[in-house]
């Protein structure tokens, strides 16, 4: 479970390197490091094509506020605005961004079985 956190302003949560490529605002996260509530940042000319398709054992949900990235499996540009919700091993990516791009990130693990 994820920490409660009335609302307080999010551009006050300091931005942190998550890779040397992309930053994080990391609003809540859980006990987990797969369980937390961001916002992204990826730096012009960020590539995760060394890294290849991705795939994640939880649940994620994007949604881009400003710029542009480009699944180069799709071969498509996605721009502020555009959603994506992922269960937990679907295929997605490799990504690149020419301009950067911020988005808000969801991750959370599903619930045991049973």
């Amino acid at each position: 479970m994820k920490a409660e956190h009335e609302f307080f302003p999010a551009d006050q949560v300091a931005w942190q390197a998550a890779t040397p490529t992309i930053t994080e605002r990391v609003l809540s996260r859980g006990e987990d490091e797969r369980t937390l509530t961001r916002i992204a940042r990826w730096a012009p000319g960020t590539d995760t094509s060394a890294a290849g398709v991705i795939r994640h054992e939880y649940f994620e949900e994007v949604y881009i506020l400003d710029g542009e990235l480009h699944d180069l499996t799709l071969g498509r540009t996605f721009t502020a605005g555009c959603y994506a919700s992922r269960r937990p091993g679907m295929r997605h990516g490799p990504y690149r961004t020419e301009g950067g791009c911020t988005m808000l990130e969801i991750r959370y693990v599903p619930p045991p079985a049973g």
